[in-house]
């Protein structure tokens, strides 16, 4: 540790967002900067893409937070992974790029939020990329996050390309350009067969500036507020609690879970929660913690009669060891690959302007419990609404910092989102039952044939469905009394204090949520140079 306990802006939480504004803050060579986290620096599995699905479950580099049993989910405790390493979720993601639709943005900007419109956030995206397929209308090449596309090859693939045609879905070469329609090889945070996380594509490039300092394996404890500006934070360190000053600011970029504890065990939330937990009111805020929302993510499988196309029969006894030598040499191989190799975004009625739905199209079939493939050789389609409706809360349990909060989903509780879930579900099926898969499909086992009534569906999704990991909106953006922050993502009615994560959005974006995050963090930087520049 250096001796210095005085910064000019400390942050809290080194995942998607925090990492873009370490190094952007830290270019400035006038300013010192302190980033905190409560991970390691690293995990061995974290480069490797398909680490993923053991870094999901895996307490040294995951929180490993659980949600609190729901009775539309049959009273089960849902996990909720989020990544407790430098780079955060980005570090133990499914590498999944989606930056979403306009009308996200769009619709953020007509909630009151200047700047965050379509048209304002589209140059940071182009910003902050390097597209590996080339700069267009839309794409930049030059960014330090490097985003390439699925180049595996698999006769499932062509196969799927062609029943999304059969069934209304065109082919689409850039699903985060013009428009998201269509079926797509799936666009990723790799380069090179390697992960490109925040640590990586921004903490790694700015890592050795003098006026940069980067905490790890520190909990923070509580932000610091003298009257009703925040003057620093505290944290414990190898047994020790440490003090440590911002002199112009504490941002938040702790994700969706964290920040809004944080607050909570500032005393900075709703009266009624920090009394019942013995936390004095420094200062109410209603909106602390309320409006979660996350994808729900049914996952529907089918066997596969045609033998080896499959990771399930590719990944068996010698052929693991095989995938295991092709990655070392080439980096490429299952182990080089994303969560899903392949998306579609649908449109689930008639009269809609842009999908509501998307699709993870995934060449094997695992189990969600054991985190490993099934024997025999099948295809998932994960399937989940793009902008749910249901709402539902974070809240802390105690004044214990080490404690996980409550976390609780509400999943399914608005008819519209249960609604669509179902009409995806025959979508995907639809899909399935193209002549182009008739070669590879086998027998439906998840669901079953025999689940097929609406009750039916929307009682199988709440037995068996976990989320897509995408929660968001717990210290939501905007104006209202509800709202966290403003526009400039400072906390209304405090000083010195901001939040820049996904829990600031105020509605979710149409896919995969880690681009939109790096986009805040990007959108948080520049709005805060430009202020104390």
């Amino acid at each position: 540790m250096s001796a210095i306990s005085t910064f000019d802006f400390i942050i809290v939480g080194a995942g998607s967002a925090g990492c873009v504004l370490a190094n952007r803050l830290s270019a400035d060579q006038r300013f010192t900067v302190l980033l905190v986290e409560a991970g390691k620096s690293s995990h061995p599995l974290s480069p490797v893409p398909v680490g993923f699905s053991r870094l999901i479950v895996n307490p040294k580099a995951n929180w490993c937070y659980t949600a609190e049993p729901e009775s539309m989910m049959a009273d089960r405790s849902i996990p909720v992974p989020r990544g407790r390493l430098l780079g955060g979720s980005s570090a133990i993601n499914g590498l999944v790029y989606v930056r979403g639709q306009a009308l996200d943005y769009n619709t953020w900007g007509q909630l009151g939020n200047r700047g965050w419109s379509f048209d304002d956030v589209l140059p940071i995206f182009q910003r902050m990329e390097n597209y590996e397929p080339g700069a267009d209308e839309w794409r930049r090449q030059g960014g330090p996050l490097h985003v390439s596309e699925v180049a595996d090859q698999n006769p499932l693939y062509e196969a799927w390309i062609a029943a999304g045609q059969a069934v209304g879905l065109p082919y689409n070469p850039d699903y985060n350009g013009a428009h998201q329609t269509g079926v797509c090889r799936t666009q990723t945070t790799i380069r090179r067969g390697r992960r490109m996380s925040t640590a990586v594509a921004y903490l790694g490039p700015a890592k050795s500036r003098p006026n940069l300092e980067i905490v790890t394996e520190a909990l923070v404890h509580r932000v610091r507020l003298d009257g009703k500006r925040c003057t620093g934070i505290s944290y414990s360190l190898n047994g020790r609690t440490i003090d440590a000053q911002a002199r112009a600011e504490v941002i938040l970029c702790c994700g969706s879970v964290n920040s809004p504890q944080l607050l909570e065990l500032s005393g900075i939330g709703q009266p009624d929660v920090l009394s019942l937990r013995g936390i004095e009111v420094r200062h109410a805020l209603t909106g602390v913690g309320e409006s979660l929302r996350d994808h729900i993510a049914p996952r529907l499988g089918w066997t596969v009669t045609k033998r080896g196309v499959t990771f399930n029969d590719r990944t068996r006894g010698l052929g693991l060891v095989w995938q295991i030598i092709k990655y070392a040499a080439r980096r490429d191989g299952f182990l080089s690959l994303p969560s899903a190799p392949l998306l579609a975004f649908i449109k689930t009625r008639t009269g809609l302007e842009s999908p509501d739905a998307q699709f993870h199209l995934v060449p094997y079939t695992f189990s969600p419990t054991k985190r490993q493939m099934l024997d025999e050789p099948g295809m998932t389609i994960t399937v989940y609404q793009l902008r749910p409706e249901s709402l539902g809360s974070i809240h802390i349990k105690s004044s214990d910092p080490r404690e996980a909060p409550a976390i609780r989903f509400n999943f399914l509780s608005d008819p519209r989102d249960r609604q669509t879930l179902v009409d995806a579900v025959r979508f995907a099926r639809r899909l399935m039952h193209a002549p182009a898969m008739d070669r590879f499909r086998g027998i439906e086992f998840k669901p079953g044939p025999e689940v097929q009534t609406d009750s039916d569906i929307i009682e199988w999704i709440g037995k068996t469905a976990e989320t897509a990991y995408h929660p968001v909106g717990t210290c939501r953006m905007g104006s209202d009394e509800r709202a966290v922050v403003n526009d400039q993502l400072r906390v209304h009615g405090l000083e010195g204090l901001r939040i820049a994560d996904g829990s600031i959005m105020p509605t979710l974006v149409s896919g995969n949520t880690n681009a939109a995050c790096i986009m805040i963090g990007e959108k948080a930087a520049s709005m805060i140079l430009a202020e104390h520049g």
